[in-house]
């Protein structure tokens, strides 16, 4: 039978569908309008309202609420923002970012999904207009378009350089046959070469229970042989991930002996914490302390939650306020935006790197006696690190 996926946003429909020194490092021609960073920046935030979606609207909500709170924190810069509904359709985010630039926007923040964000980089590339989307799909950032998403390259990377620091050099990968799946299974052998691993073997599995159990004894022969040192797993469906784990613990695998890393979050939703085959995998988090300052700040503002996309939005914001007020006239400049030092966000350090894309501070987590334990922290900047 078919596994069915949760009702939220999720990785699947992103991929498929204070600066310090430091100058710009953007290759190639430069994109983005100049300003006078002395007067108010206008800023448009497409978000996706009226669909007529629940979650939809609920994450709609929070990104207009989170970029309002960054604009309200941006002290030593003026950020009019401009909030415009492009629902869901490529058309819809089009059209709305062209009424933007027509109102004078410099700037577009958004749009969700990326085939929108594609057509709104298109649209607007002949204008000058650089566009800060909240896809994570990498395959659409380059040019005017920069991805505020957590890709999955970024988190492949983390992982396995994590797992390389701790002797698991040979990856076994698993990965579902869904379009997120394979793009995820493509970023972990990109991670797994650059980080000097070895690729120990990969198998595909359809979205199925009966997927899941004709690779399971491939993958539990593998972990089984002496050759393999972790097992790392795209995970994009929910119901997907914890069978499968349980099938491979079940036959005997131990986590502890060759972990189980994660491209997702392994802790939402919370009914995973208590799921004894899910103990002692290894996933990436953002900084928890900083996510947390946030999420306790909108709930007293807003009275409800934040949906975990918010921080996109007030990220987005904060990047362009910290370069207007060090007086950057390139702040929306892909010059400005790929500056090597990045920016403190909601949920640690990220910047922009030359091809559009985020890097992400991340820290590497795992499960323990049904709660979320830290192994590795997340970096407080990226000092000795580069692009």
């Amino acid at each position: 039978m078919a596994l069915r996926a949760g009702a939220v946003i999720s990785a699947c429909l992103l991929a498929a569908c204070e600066p310090g020194g430091g100058s710009g490092i953007a290759s190639g021609p430069v994109t983005g309008q100049p300003i006078d960073p002395r007067q108010p920046i206008p800023v448009a935030l497409l978000a996706p309202g009226g669909s007529g979606s629940a979650d939809l609207e609920w994450l709609s909500r929070s990104l207009k609420n989170a970029a309002r709170m960054a604009a309200a924190d941006a002290q030593g810069a003026t950020i009019d923002l401009r909030i415009y509904d492009s629902g869901t359709s490529a058309e819809q985010a089009v059209a709305q970012a062209n009424a933007a630039v027509n109102d004078g926007a410099k700037i577009i923040l958004g749009p969700l999904f990326a085939e929108s964000a594609n057509a709104v980089g298109n649209a607007v590339s002949a204008r000058n207009i650089n566009v800060l989307s909240f896809s994570n799909n990498a395959e659409i950032a380059g040019g005017n378009v920069f991805i505020l998403g957590n890709s999955f390259a970024n988190i492949a990377d983390r992982l396995v350089g994590y797992g390389v620091s701790q002797g698991k050099r040979n990856l076994y990968v698993v990965a579902e046959d869904d379009i997120a799946g394979q793009l995820g299974g493509r970023a972990i052998e990109t991670a797994i070469a650059r980080n000097g691993a070895r690729l120990a073997g990969r198998s595909n599995h359809s979205v199925s229970v009966s997927g899941i159990d004709a690779v399971a004894p491939q993958v539990v022969a593998a972990a089984r042989s002496g050759r393999v040192d972790a097992v790392f797993m795209t995970g994009n469906n929910q119901a997907a991930l914890p069978y499968l784990a349980e099938k491979l613990t079940s036959a005997g695998v131990d986590p502890q002996a060759t972990p189980f890393m994660g491209l997702t979050r392994w802790d939402e939703p919370a009914t995973r914490l208590r799921m004894p085959q899910l103990q002692n995998g290894w996933f990436a988090i953002p900084d928890q302390s900083l996510r947390g300052q946030f999420q306790a700040r909108y709930r007293a503002a807003h009275g409800e939650a934040p949906h975990e996309l918010a921080s996109l939005a007030y990220d987005g914001i904060a990047a362009i306020a910290s370069l207007a007020r060090a007086g950057k006239r390139d702040a929306l400049q892909s010059s400005g935006l790929t500056q090597r030092t990045g920016f403190a966000g909601v949920g640690g350090v990220f910047r922009f790197r030359p091809d559009g894309t985020a890097e992400r501070g991340l820290a590497v987590a795992t499960i323990r006696g049904g709660q979320v334990v830290v192994l590795d922290p997340a970096p407080s900047g990226f000092r000795g690190f580069g692009f």
